[in-house]
């Protein structure tokens, strides 16, 4: 147990009725582009999620982060991804860092007040078992461990499977950079072993292009089966997919069903998934007490198909196409049916929000970045997201934003995003004055967690073990610890 959970625990508001509780689905999308889904101006069809739109609230400035493991950070902390997660980029196979198993989580809040707790899907924020999910406050575990193209070519992981299988390192944008370890964040390129799919303690699939097609598929029986089992008490659920993540990877059933490319088929077949979420809420009579929430972790890769219209920029970016995502919470009968809010909220705010929710008093003994934003989904009156965010890149601040100005500091480029959402007009030389105030907060957050290094006072301490290794080895060897379902994987 961690020691700030004890002092957690302390402070939980125990509650005697279900009802004053609600159970929390968290839906996390891979590189989905802001207009990949048809409540925001996608061609595709995606009927469950406009329903899911039209019964709930869409937050049109919401913010995760450029790439995918700040972003999960955010996400399970409630703060900056700098300040808990510092890497200059994302993680990869058998990383000798991940998330400080010290480090409070949305989900041990919510299993501290009594939430039952399950992760399934792509986790990315530490592959080693101190950094696992089952071991940073959720019961149970189903999924990858990272990314679904951080594999070897020949198994599948480097290329779309309407391409032949490659035989040897990747090439290209698509694929990763050269077959070497870095000594923190893990293997990289043509040297990553294969992909594990973890079940709780063990890895029971060495995933190969066969089993890339059913992901989305399994993990929604699996979301369907836990919410059945727990529906008689409170529950927290994050269905991370992979989907749409490079490689793309439909089941046959959708693939071909867009008639544009393999990542709108995956698309449509997540809007099938969110059908099933939800529908399953409905028959058991759950929808009017379960807040579910629909997100991705980052802007959509143009290079792969995403639509990040009429946001400029992409995936890995802080140009609002690598960093606003396409939202959408629903809760019928508590959040107004087709609503929307521009107020600015980001990941790091489901933490105290859900912690709100749950009547979690200890919420406010964390040190957060985010706020509770459940007034602004429920539509209180003068209710506000942040009056000021900040854009950051890995260790580097790029840009500051409040109300509807954003300046990006590097090149000095001031946006009007109510007038100019796709930073097309720099107007700086007419807003000296608006340019000197965003200065100064980004000043204000460089004293804190600095910029362009990884040290500043505000970061916490990575997790970190020493000899870290994969959960499968290239032969096929299961990790011990990992292997009671089986020793070696073909």
């Amino acid at each position: 147990m961690k020691p700030l959970f004890l002092l957690l625990s302390s402070f939980i508001a125990w509650h005697s009725s279900f009802a004053a509780t609600p159970n929390i689905v968290l839906i996390n999308i891979d590189d989905l582009g802001y207009a990949d889904i048809g409540p925001f101006g996608a061609k595709i069809s995606t009927p469950n999620i406009e329903r899911m739109a039209k019964e709930g609230m869409k937050l049109m400035s919401h913010y995760a982060a450029p790439v995918c493991t700040p972003s999960r950070a955010a996400m399970m902390t409630g703060c900056y991804p700098k300040r808990v997660l510092p890497v200059p980029h994302v993680l990869f196979p058998a990383a000798a860092v991940g998330l400080n198993p010290n480090a409070i989580t949305v989900a041990e809040v919510l299993r501290a007040a009594g939430y039952a707790t399950a992760c399934i899907g792509k986790w990315h924020l530490g592959d080693q078992p101190e950094f696992l999910p089952t071991s940073q406050g959720f019961d149970s575990y189903f999924g990858i461990p990272y990314s679904n193209d951080m594999g070897p070519a020949a198994e599948g992981s480097k290329s779309n499977p309407d391409q032949p299988l490659r035989k040897g390192p990747a090439k290209g944008k698509a694929g990763a950079g050269k077959a070497e370890a870095d000594p923190e964040t893990g293997v990289k390129g043509g040297a990553q072993p294969p992909l594990p799919l973890v079940d709780n303690h063990n890895v029971v699939e060495r995933v190969k292009a066969a089993q890339q097609h059913t992901f989305t598929r399994r993990y929604t029986e699996r979301a369907v089966k836990y919410i059945r089992k727990n529906q008689k008490q409170p529950f927290f659920l994050y269905l991370a997919h992979n989907a749409v993540h490079f490689p793309h990877y439909p089941h046959q059933d959708f693939t071909g069903k867009s008639g544009i490319s393999l990542q709108k088929d995956w698309a449509m077949e997540l809007d099938w998934s969110v059908g099933q979420v939800l529908d399953t809420l409905r028959e058991l009579k759950l929808d009017a007490n379960t807040l579910v929430i629909f997100t991705s972790d980052n802007g959509g890769p143009l290079n792969q198909g995403a639509d990040n219209s009429p946001l400029r920029g992409s995936k890995g970016s802080t140009l609002e196409g690598g960093i606003r995502v396409c939202t959408i919470a629903w809760w019928p009968g508590k959040i107004a049916a087709d609503s929307k809010t521009n107020e600015i909220t980001a990941h790091m705010d489901w933490l105290p929000t859900f912690g709100a929710l749950a009547r979690c008093k200890s919420v406010g003994e964390l040190q957060l970045d985010g706020k509770d934003i459940s007034p602004v989904l429920l539509g209180q009156k003068d209710a506000a997201g942040h009056d000021v965010f900040h854009y950051y890149a890995g260790f580097n601040l790029q840009a500051v934003r409040s109300g509807a100005w954003k300046l990006h500091l590097g090149k000095n480029e001031l946006y009007n995003l109510d007038d100019d959402i796709g930073e097309a007009r720099n107007v700086a030389a007419d807003h000296a004055d608006i340019v000197s105030q965003l200065q100064k907060h980004a000043e204000t957050m460089k004293a804190d967690l600095g910029d362009k290094t990884k040290d500043a006072p505000g970061v916490r301490e990575l997790g970190r073990v020493e000899h870290p290794q994969p959960l499968i080895s290239a032969d096929g060897t299961v990790r011990k610890g990992f292997n009671k379902i089986a020793k070696t994987l073909p």
